[in-house]
């Protein structure tokens, strides 16, 4: 089984940049999408059930703004929209699929902004995430979370560290969310595989940052550690554009 995480920085906008060729040449069995900035109501039909999947989309309340959806070739057995707190399911932040043998959680984690006005607001999602991870895992249910995490958690997954240390996305408080899961034993999953720097997911849009590769990892695949026998591989597809941010992949012998 192939999942795909994709912050698409608008699925529209993603659309008319290739995401489709790419959805077909991939054929991956689930996609992700974060930051998809769409309704159900404003996507034609190639946008809604491409090449056999079905969809599914959780959007926040203003429009143009946050949201997550799911392209999907397996039947869920149950959808549901949100953590179940109005402040972060009104952005349209988190969508949940159970499905046989697992339960995946695709996230858009909120920015902390530049002047940290929303700091507190992230670590609030995050504590609320966790809180819903590990409801399932006391379930004893297998998770796969996945998304824009916001956040690059040690130095190798930034280019510059050391002038990003006050800057949103490397804050020590967000840092040591990844710190506190990780310890709970969930599983970084590309970091099972590849324990180099210069892999990273996004890039600012500022004028020859992608070409010269300074940028962040900000995008994860997270499994809980009893989940971590069916892995077979994590990667970066840092060559796909169409986006600020790459995708990222899971394969699980499932």
């Amino acid at each position: 089984m192939k999942l795909f995480s994709w912050n698409v920085n608008g699925i529209r906008s993603a659309a008319k940049a290739g995401f489709l060729k790419w959805l077909s040449e991939e054929n991956p069995d689930i996609v992700c999408m974060q930051e998809t900035r769409a309704l159900r109501t404003d996507l034609e039909e190639p946008l809604l059930s491409p090449f056999g999947y079905d969809s599914y989309w959780h959007s926040a309340l203003k429009r143009g703004y946050s949201g997550v959806g799911i392209y999907s070739k397996i039947k869920p057995h149950n959808i549901i929209d949100g953590i179940g707190l109005k402040n972060f399911d009104d952005e349209g932040r988190t969508q949940i699929l159970e499905y046989n043998g697992f339960v995946l959680l695709n996230c858009y984690f909120p920015n902390s902004r530049r002047d940290h006005s929303r700091l507190g607001y992230k670590l609030d999602f995050c504590e609320a995430l966790l809180e819903t991870m590990e409801k399932y895992i006391r379930a004893k249910k297998n998770i796969v979370v996945c998304g824009d995490f916001n956040i690059a958690h040690k130095e190798i997954d930034l280019a510059n560290p050391k002038t990003n240390v006050e800057n949103a996305g490397f804050l020590p408080q967000e840092r040591e969310w990844m710190e506190k899961i990780t310890k709970k034993g969930y599983v970084d999953t590309f970091r099972e595989f590849n324990k180099e720097a210069g892999h990273y997911t996004w890039w600012s849009n500022r004028p020859g940052v992608r070409e010269r590769n300074i940028g962040w990892r900000l995008d994860y695949f997270v499994i809980n550690s009893k989940f971590r026998p069916k892995l077979k591989s994590a990667q970066i597809h840092s060559e796909v554009f169409g986006s600020d941010h790459c995708p990222v992949s899971l394969e699980l012998d499932f």
